[in-house]
């Protein structure tokens, strides 16, 4: 058998979005936890240029970045598809992950971290992209049609761990009068069987959040 390690931390949605892969996959695999304050030399020696989770170890070969490592998961081992089969859905659905990534999220979070003008330029520009969300959603179960996906596992900060960031700040950025759609997918997404095992405790990431936030 295949000898298969993730280094990764339990509040990070990027660990638990590989987490899920590996767990759609059926793949066997030992987990390590890592202290994000003092991180370990494995770690370093393993991601020594983002020194960041996760981090997937295959036969002694390490593979870094999330929606890298999921891409791989997918690739090598037989089970249901996390990518569409499809090439041109297959490229929607990698756009989708790095919009979501490099646009939407990080919006999202400075307009819960960042004080003043800053904060608020953030919750303009993350009100503006989630309406891209809202349409592509429109008439799906999820991104991916009727299936968890790509784009829904990559999607898990916006849909499960912004909804405490927001609580905790008062924002009413994400709203079901705003978003209808998204926040329709969002219920979809947190009450799937599936989803939630995979996701942690309410209260847990309450407590982590107001050490973060």
């Amino acid at each position: 058998m295949a000898e298969v390690k993730l280094f990764g931390c339990w509040y990070s949605p990027f660990s638990r979005r590989v987490e899920m892969a590996l767990k759609l996959k059926g793949v066997e695999y030992e987990y390590i936890e890592e202290d994000l304050s003092n991180k370990s030399h494995l770690l370093l020696k393993y991601n020594p240029i983002h020194q960041k989770v996760p981090v997937l170890l295959h036969n002694g070969k390490p593979i870094a970045e999330s929606s890298v490592i999921i891409e791989y998961i997918d690739e090598t081992w037989e089970g249901p598809s996390i990518l569409p089969k499809d090439p041109y859905e297959r490229a929607m659905a990698r756009f989708w992950v790095k919009f979501i990534d490099e646009k939407c999220a990080v919006a999202m979070w400075k307009a819960c971290s960042s004080p003043g003008e800053e904060g608020e330029k953030a919750k303009e520009e993350a009100s503006q992209l989630l309406k891209f969300l809202e349409e592509e959603l429109k008439g799906k179960k999820f991104f991916g049609g009727d299936n968890i996906g790509l784009v829904d596992i990559s999607a898990n900060f916006i849909g499960y761990w912004f909804g405490f960031a927001q609580e905790l700040k008062g924002l009413e950025l994400l709203t079901k009068e705003k978003y209808p759609n998204f926040c329709e997918w969002v219920d979809e997404y947190v009450n799937n069987n599936f989803v939630k095992e995979n996701l942690p405790l309410k209260d847990k990431m309450i407590e982590i959040f107001k050490t973060l936030a």
